[in-house]
């Protein structure tokens, strides 16, 4: 026995532990749905300002898509964050000229539904605990189906979620 490892255990009580071990793991994973559910109801007070960006990007790009059409959206917005390529922060990503329509001089459009907002929100914060990820980190582009943007031929289209396509270089 050494401090770091504790008794030696036995092959078979070994094997126990792990086979419990895994159950348990099992167990304590969550749908995206149950994890946006366990997220709903945070009040606005309690985003900081990156949190309060990451919503509006979900809320005003997605929020007629499902869960996982949100979530894919606010993927994209981390990955880009943490890409090298673009600002390092949700905001200024969000914020960025000519990459989110719904962005006008840096501001965010008022929000009127309530319910997609708190929604939003919760996805959020899925998003942010890494809890669940739609897309992998690679994947920086995205668009609606509806429209034909010049850049989109020069990526790989890697996945479709609700009416978003999206990309990796």
């Amino acid at each position: 026995m050494t401090a770091a490892t504790g008794p030696a255990l036995d092959e078979t009580t070994r094997a126990a532990f792990l086979d419990r071990a895994a159950e348990i793991a099992e167990d304590e994973q969550f749908t995206l749905d149950e994890m946006v559910a366990n997220n709903r109801g945070i009040a606005d007070n309690e985003l900081n300002e990156q949190e309060w960006c990451l919503a509006n990007a979900i809320y005003f790009e997605a929020r007629g898509e499902s869960l996982e059409g949100q979530l894919a959206v606010a993927d994209v917005v981390i990955n880009r964050a943490e890409s090298g390529q673009y600002p390092d922060n949700w905001c200024d990503v969000i914020k960025q000229k000519a990459q989110f329509s719904f962005v006008q001089n840096r501001r965010f459009p008022r929000i009127t539904e309530m319910k997609p907002w708190d929604t939003a929100k919760a996805v959020a914060q899925v998003a942010i605990d890494d809890a669940h990820e739609i897309v992998r980190g690679d994947v920086l582009w995205y668009h609606a189906d509806y429209v034909n943007p010049h850049w989109a031929p020069a990526f790989n289209e890697v996945a479709k979620v609700g009416t978003h396509i999206f990309y990796q270089s």
